[in-house]
């Protein structure tokens, strides 16, 4: 899901920067927890209309499919054609994005069937929230495993967290796809009593709300995390570039640092 978010708003950046109108394909019919699933030239019949032109090559295709792609020779492509599709995840506009992130954000707003419930939830508590990204299932094989980080390794973060900032009620806040988490598994391997374990075990979107609304995020190098931490530019740590497994704040920088860096 926020693979497609980020290629599509790599092209819309594109797009509203040539002053073109740019629809979206997946979040027409797949993803349809969003602002933009409702908006103009977003609906299903024009998501198979252009998918199916495009297979019978009636509609050009600018293709970014591989990291070696010629993106000047594809961007030409774009500027030369009136209707065109834009596939691929290697599609980047950077300054682009940046400079139009605003109003990505509000193309991206989630609708309030999933934020509210996620919201009253989270009023409970008032200590200082700590969104906890746990991914397991496909990284288990993906690059080997080795972003696929145990219970123990998060418990360490989580607890390293909690003596950066002492003195401090830590609110954690677990997002998961694995359903073998459990509140009562951290709980015994974050002992502190200053550390509250939550895990509201929302659908994808309710999650990513969930992070969003942290003041902090640890997780392995994810775009998932990274969407999460865009909306309100919430310090993110990807864990994997904590040197020597011994977590700073300053391991702790906003989004357009990790924007520039995904895997």
């Amino acid at each position: 899901m926020c693979n497609n978010l980020l290629q599509f708003a790599h092209v819309y950046a594109w797009a509203r920067e040539h002053g073109r109108s740019v629809m979206s394909m997946r979040f027409s019919y797949k993803y349809p927890y969003f602002k933009i699933s409702h908006s103009k030239y977003v609906s299903f019949p024009l998501y198979l209309f252009a998918k199916y032109m495009a297979a019978l090559k009636l509609l050009p295709t600018a293709s970014f499919k591989h990291s070696e792609c010629d993106a000047e020779a594809l961007e030409r492509q774009m500027l030369q054609h009136g209707n065109i599709v834009v596939s691929g995840w290697y599609v980047r506009y950077y300054d682009l994005f940046l400079k139009y992130r605003d109003e990505i954000c509000q193309l991206f707003t989630i609708e309030s069937r999933f934020t509210e419930p996620v919201r009253q939830k989270m009023s409970m508590w008032g200590g200082m929230r700590l969104g906890v990204h746990i991914r397991r299932g496909d990284y288990a094989v993906w690059k080997d495993g080795v972003y696929c980080y145990s219970n123990e390794k998060y418990a360490d973060f989580i607890g390293q967290f909690a003596l950066l900032n002492p003195d401090v009620l830590i609110d954690v806040f677990l997002s998961t796809n694995d359903s073998s988490v459990s509140v009562e598994s951290f709980r015994t391997l974050v002992p502190d009593e200053r550390i509250r374990i939550h895990l509201l075990a929302g659908n994808a979107v309710e999650d990513l709300f969930m992070l969003s609304e942290c003041d902090y995020i640890i997780g392995p190098p994810s775009t998932y995390s990274l969407v999460a931490a865009m909306y309100r530019d919430i310090p993110l740590c990807r864990m994997d570039t904590v040197a020597e497994n011994k977590l700073q704040m300053s391991d702790f920088r906003l989004f357009d640092y990790w924007f520039r860096r995904i895997i």
